[in-house]
């Protein structure tokens, strides 16, 4: 879980506006199990630390509500930041040096090692296992990975939700990641079939992938 330096509580209300993308201060207190005031009390605090905002909206005929969502402060204290700067500039200095084709056989290269590398941490076993592994590998490496099994049925359809993304810094440089990232899903599940269904960089607040049994 990536930390804030935040008290936890603090913490569990950005990590929370962070997966939904926003939420009242009701909402909050009935996801978090805390009464409305503490979450209000803490909610002023976060906007006076400039990690959190609001906008007003009408909801029926009372009084309008405040839909709180994550500043680029917030968002930037909750994603991982380690080594992005310092890859970026690796990808910009290979792309003036040996061309964006070099690149994009790079980007495959790696996304082909990291294929590699889950196929063998996730071993053999139901694919509802071996999906469950994969969820926790990706949350080590600071995506705030969720499963959600959308039937029990066969085929097996899953719904893998990634609320952080760790490389954001390259893919918005070097969007092709993304589809690289796919193809290594396809090749860890091979049994399956993955297709996208949310994408942060078309300005959703997650990364999105249905995962369905051949």
């Amino acid at each position: 879980m990536t930390t804030t330096g935040l008290p936890s509580t603090k913490q569990n209300i950005l990590q929370s506006l962070f997966k939904q993308g926003h939420a009242t201060a009701q909402q909050l207190a009935r996801d978090l199990k805390l009464s409305t005031q503490a979450i209000r009390r803490h909610l002023n605090e976060l906007e006076t630390e400039g990690l959190i905002f609001y906008d007003s909206v009408q909801q029926g005929m009372g009084r309008p509500q405040h839909l709180y969502q994550l500043s680029d402060q917030g968002r930037d204290r909750l994603s991982p930041q380690k080594y992005s700067e310092f890859a970026v500039s690796f990808l910009d200095t290979l792309a003036e040096t040996a061309g964006e084709e070099q690149v994009s056989k790079v980007l495959e290269k790696q996304w082909q090692r990291k294929a590699a590398e889950y196929r063998d941490r996730l071993g053999k076993g139901t694919l509802s296992q071996r999906i469950g592994k994969l969820v926790q590998l990706r949350k080590e490496e600071g995506y705030m990975a969720e499963l959600h099994e959308v039937s029990v049925k066969t085929p097996q359809e899953f719904v893998l939700v990634e609320h952080n993304c760790a490389i954001s810094e390259v893919a918005e440089s070097y969007p092709s990641i993304c589809g690289h990232e796919l193809e290594m899903f396809s090749a860890v599940l091979p049994d399956c079939v993955v297709q996208r269904t949310h994408w942060i960089n078309d300005g959703e607040h997650r990364c999105g992938y249905s995962i369905t049994k051949e």
